[in-house]
C-alpha cells in the first residue's frame, strides 16, 4: 500500500493505516475515531439490498457494541425497516440523527434504530468497497450534536480507515477458495442457467460442470443452488 501513501493524505493516522495488517488494528482505528470525535461506539456493517430481510446482527463486520444489544435488538424490531436502514438505500449522503428529533411515540420513535439501540445522537457514513458492495459505519454515543466542520473530518477519516480494511481484510475473503473456473460456473449458475446450458458456454462436459458444482457446493458449505447463489452474492464472489 506504499504507493497509496504518496497518493493519498491521511489525516491524525500517523502511518497507523499503513501499520494494520487485521481486524484487531482495524477495531483500534474506528474505536479510536469514535473516541477522537466524542462517541461511545461504533458499528460498521454491510447494507442489505431493498428485497434482503436480514437482521442487523448478522450484517455487523466490525463494531465494539455492548454484548448482546444488537441481537436483543433483532428479537423486538426489523432492521430493514428502521430509518437508518431505508435511508442509507436512498441515499449515499452521509446523515446525523438525534433521539430527540425521533419524538417519543408515533412512526418516527417506532422505526427509529438510534432510540431502540438506546443512544442520543447517531453519526451514520455510508461507505463504497472498490468491488461496488455498500456498507456503512455508525458512530454512537450521548453528545447532543455534532459540529459541521467535526461531521466532514469523522466521516473523511471513517472512510480513509475502511478502504484499507476492505483491502486488506474484507476482500481476502472474497473466492473463499474458488478457482477461476468454479467462479465463472456459478456466475452462470447465478444467471439462472442448467448444467447443459453452462456446459455449451465453457465448452465442457455437463459431467464435469455438474463436478464444478459439487466442489464449489463444498467450498461455499452449502446445500442446494439457491444457498449457493445467495451466499456468493453475501459475500461477494459475484455481484
Amino acid at each position: 500500500m506504499a504507493a497509496l501513501s504518496q497518493q493519498h493524505r491521511r489525516y491524525d493516522f500517523e502511518g497507523d493505516l499503513d501499520k494494520a495488517l487485521n481486524r484487531v488494528d482495524f477495531f483500534r482505528l474506528f474505536h479510536g475515531i469514535a473516541l477522537r470525535y466524542g462517541f461511545e461506539h461504533f458499528c460498521l456493517f454491510q447494507v442489505a439490498a431493498e428485497m434482503e430481510g436480514s437482521n442487523f446482527s448478522s450484517k455487523l463486520v466490525l463494531h465494539d457494541l455492548s454484548a448482546g444489544l444488537a441481537e436483543t435488538y433483532d428479537k423486538r424490531h426489523r432492521f430493514s425497516e428502521s430509518d437508518i436502514c431505508k435511508s442509507l438505500r436512498r441515499s449515499v449522503i452521509p446523515t446525523v440523527w438525534r433521539a430527540r428529533d425521533q419524538g417519543a411515540s408515533g412512526d418516527d420513535a417506532e422505526h427509529s434504530l438510534l432510540v431502540h439501540l438506546g443512544f442520543d445522537l447517531a453519526v451514520v457514513v455510508p461507505l463504497q468497497a472498490t468491488s461496488g458492495a455498500r456498507y456503512a459505519v455508525i458512530f454512537l454515543g450521548d453528545n447532543g450534536d455534532i459540529a459541521r466542520q467535526q461531521h466532514v473530518e469523522l466521516c473523511y477519516e471513517a472512510n480513509c480507515v475502511f478502504d484499507y480494511f476492505h483491502r486488506a481484510v474484507l476482500s481476502v475473503r472474497t473466492g473463499m477458495g474458488l478457482t477461476p473456473r468454479e467462479t465463472e460456473i456459478l456466475r452462470w449458475i447465478s444467471y439462472g442457467k442448467t448444467a447443459s446450458e453452462i456446459a455449451l458456454i465453457v465448452s465442457v462436459s455437463e459431467h464435469t460442470v455438474n463436478s464444478h458444482t459439487a466442489t464449489i457446493l463444498k467450498k461455499l458449505d452449502v446445500v442446494n443452488r439457491t444457498q449457493m447463489v445467495a451466499k456468493a452474492i453475501r459475500e461477494q464472489i459475484i455481484l
